[in-house]
C-alpha cells in the first residue's frame, strides 16, 4: 500500500499545484517540479521514489514525447531539418567543451570535466515540450525546430556518452554501439512507411479502443528497442507518435492517450524529476552550483538564438528557440547516474549535477514564457 499512498500524494499534490500556477500565470509544470522539491526526502520527506513510481515516471515521459510526435507536422519538420541540425549540433559543441573547459579550470580531473559537458549538452525536450502545449506553440515552426533539435541532440549526446564509457572502460564495443544505433534510425524510417498498412489490419480488429491500443503498443515497442540499441527511449516514443500522425485516426489516439497520460503518468513524471535531489551541494559549493547553472543557460540559448538568426528565424523565434532549448532533464539525469554507477564521478559530482539539472529545468518555463509574444500568453489553456 505504500506505492498507492505515494501515488495518491503525488496525484493531490500536482492537481494543487496546477491550479496554484494557473492562478499565478506561471507555467504548471513549474508548479509540479516545485511540489516535488518539497515532498522529496531533503524536504518533507513524504515521497521516496521505488520502483513502481520510477516506472510510472518512465511511462510518463514515454507518453509526453508519443503525444508531442502525435502533435508534429512532418512536412514542417522535414522543412526545418538544416535549421532543427545546425542548432542542435552547435547546442551539443558548445556545452561538451564549454564546460570540459571551466571544470578543468575548477581543479575537475579530465574525466570529470568531459563528462560534465556530456550531462549538459543534451536538452530536456519533455520539458519544453510541456510549456509548449499549455501556450499553444508545439504546432508553429519554431516548435517544429526545438522538436526537430531536441531529438538530434540527444542522438548526439547518447553517441557522446558511448564513445566516452567505451573509452574509459576500454571497451571494444564502440563499433557494435554504433551499428545498433543506426540500425535503430533505419528501422524507424521503415515504420514510417508501414504505419499506413498496419493501420489497415488493426481496423479490422474486434476490441475495444483498437487504434488507441494499437498506438501505445507500438509507442512502448520503439521506446524499447531505442532504449536496447543505446539511445534514450523518448526518441522512439516520438518517432512513434510522429508514424501514427499520419493515420486518418491520429487526433482520436490524441484524445485517448492524452488522458490515459495526464491523469497519472506526466504528473508522476514531473513530480518525482525533483525526487533525487539533496541540497548539501548547494550549500557547501554554493558559487559553484550558481556558475554552473549561468553557464548551463547560457551554453544551449546563445548558440540556438544565434543559429536560429543565421538561418533567418525572426528575433521571436530565435528566442523561443534559444529558451527552449535550455532545459536539461531526464536525459542529464540518466547519464549523471551512468556515470555515477561507473565510478567516473564521486556522490559530490553527481549531487552537484542533479542540482544544477533541477535548476535550470525550473528556470526553463520561465525563460520560454518570457520569450513568448504577449498574444501567445494570454491564449495559454
Amino acid at each position: 500500500m505504500n506505492d498507492i499512498f505515494q501515488l495518491t500524494i503525488i496525484l493531490v499534490a500536482s492537481l494543487f499545484a496546477t491550479v496554484v500556477s494557473r492562478k499565478l500565470k506561471i507555467p504548471a509544470v513549474v508548479g509540479q517540479m516545485v511540489v516535488g522539491v518539497i515532498l522529496a526526502p531533503s524536504v518533507l520527506g513524504w515521497i521516496h521514489g521505488g520502483h513502481t513510481i520510477e516506472t510510472l515516471s518512465e511511462i510518463g515521459v514515454i507518453l509526453l514525447m508519443f503525444l508531442a510526435g502525435l502533435e508534429s507536422d512532418l512536412t514542417v519538420l522535414k522543412k526545418n531539418l538544416k535549421a532543427s541540425l545546425l542548432i542542435a549540433s552547435s547546442g551539443v559543441l558548445v556545452p561538451l567543451f564549454a564546460f570540459w573547459g571551466v571544470a578543468h579550470l575548477l581543479g575537475y580531473g579530465f574525466s570529470t570535466a568531459i563528462f560534465y559537458g556530456i550531462v549538459f549538452a543534451a536538452t530536456s525536450v519533455s520539458i519544453t515540450v510541456e510549456v509548449l502545449q499549455e501556450y499553444g506553440k508545439l504546432g508553429t515552426r519554431a516548435g517544429a525546430i526545438i522538436l526537430g533539435a531536441a531529438v538530434v541532440d540527444d542522438i548526439l549526446a547518447v553517441v557522446a556518452l558511448s564513445v566516452f564509457t567505451s573509452t574509459k572502460s576500454g571497451s571494444g564495443n564502440l563499433p557494435l554501439q554504433f551499428l545498433l544505433e543506426a540500425l535503430f534510425l533505419l528501422f524507424l524510417v521503415l515504420v514510417h512507411k508501414m504505419i499506413p498498412r498496419i493501420w489497415k489490419w488493426v481496423d479490422r480488429l474486434p476490441i475495444y479502443a483498437k487504434n488507441t491500443t494499437a498506438a501505445i503498443l507500438i509507442c512502448l515497442i520503439l521506446s524499447l528497442l531505442a532504449w536496447a540499441s543505446g539511445m534514450s527511449a523518448v526518441i522512439g516514443a516520438f518517432f512513434a507518435g510522429l508514424a501514427i500522425s499520419q493515420t486518418e485516426v491520429s487526433h482520436r489516439i490524441e484524445e485517448y492517450t492524452s488522458a490515459i497520460a495526464y491523469v497519472i503518468f506526466i504528473p508522476v513524471f514531473f513530480v518525482s524529476i525533483a525526487l533525487s535531489v539533496s541540497f548539501d551541494s548547494l550549500i557547501e559549493h554554493p558559487w559553484i552550483i550558481l556558475a554552473f547553472t549561468l553557464l548551463a543557460i547560457a551554453t544551449k540559448f546563445l548558440p540556438a538564438y544565434i543559429s536560429g538568426r543565421s538561418v533567418k528565424l525572426s528575433n521571436a523565434d530565435s528566442l523561443l528557440v534559444g529558451t527552449g532549448m535550455v532545459s536539461r532533464g531526464e536525459v542529464a539525469l540518466i547519464v549523471a547516474q551512468v556515470g555515477l554507477a561507473s565510478a567516473v564521478i564521486s556522490d559530490t559530482v553527481y549531487s552537484e549535477l542533479v542540482i544544477v539539472t533541477i535548476l535550470t529545468t525550473l528556470i526553463a518555463p520561465f525563460l520560454i514564457k518570457w520569450s513568448l509574444p504577449s498574444k501567445a500568453k494570454t491564449a495559454q489553456k
